[in-house]
C-alpha cells in the first residue's frame, strides 16, 4: 500500500471517508468498559452523508451507552471487503437528545429494538465527533488478486495494493 506524505485538507479527508463508508451497512463501535477492556458492538450505520460526525441509535440502558457516558473516547470501524476498503475512525461520543435528529435517522428497522417505536423512552442518539481516522483503500479486487498472484509467482512483494493514509480531523 502507498503511504501518502501530504496531509489532506479537512474537506478532502471528509470527502474521502464519506466515499469509503457510504455503502457500509454496519460498523463496529468500540468502547472502553469499567474494567478498562475494549469492547466492540455492531451498529447500523445511518443513511446520512459523513460530515465529520457519525450518528447511531442505541439504547439508554445498554452497557455500551453506559461506557460512553463514563468514557467518551471511542472507535468506529468499517469494512467493505468486496471493495477492499477499511476505515477506522477515532472520536468522542456524545449522548444526544434531539427529536428532530431522531426523526431524520429513524426507520421502521429500529422497531425490532424499540417496540414502542420512535417514542420509546429508552432510545438514545449517539453522536461520534471524529477526531482522526486511518483508511485502507483497495485498488480494486481484480487488481489486488493480480498483484498477489504475481507476488506469489515471482517471490517479489506486491507493489500497488491501494492507498493507506492517516488523517486528523
Amino acid at each position: 500500500m502507498n503511504q501518502n506524505n501530504e496531509q489532506p485538507t479537512r474537506e478532502e479527508a471528509i470527502k474521502t471517508l464519506s466515499h469509503l463508508i457510504k455503502d457500509v451497512k454496519f460498523a463496529m463501535l468500540t468502547v472502553t468498559t469499567d474494567q478498562g477492556h475494549l469492547k466492540a458492538h455492531p451498529m447500523t450505520t445511518q443513511q446520512t452523508e459523513f460530515d465529520g460526525d457519525v450518528w447511531f441509535i442505541g439504547g439508554k440502558d445498554t452497557e455500551q451507552v453506559q461506557c460512553m457516558r463514563a468514557r467518551p473516547q471511542v472507535n468506529v470501524s468499517y469494512a467493505d471487503p468486496g471493495k477492499n476498503n477499511y476505515v477506522s475512525v477515532s472520536g468522542t461520543a456524545q449522548l444526544v437528545e434531539d427529536r428532530a435528529k431522531l426523526e431524520e435517522l429513524w426507520s421502521d428497522f429500529y422497531k425490532a429494538y424499540f417496540p414502542q417505536g420512535i417514542d420509546d423512552p429508552s432510545i438514545q442518539l449517539i453522536k461520534i465527533s471524529a477526531q482522526g481516522a486511518e483508511y485502507w483503500e483497495g485498488s480494486g479486487k481484480m487488481k489486488a488478486l493480480f498483484q498477489m498472484a504475481r507476488a506469489a509467482v515471482t517471490g517479489k512483494p506486491a507493489t500497488d495494493m491501494g492507498n493507506n493514509d492517516t488523517i486528523n480531523l
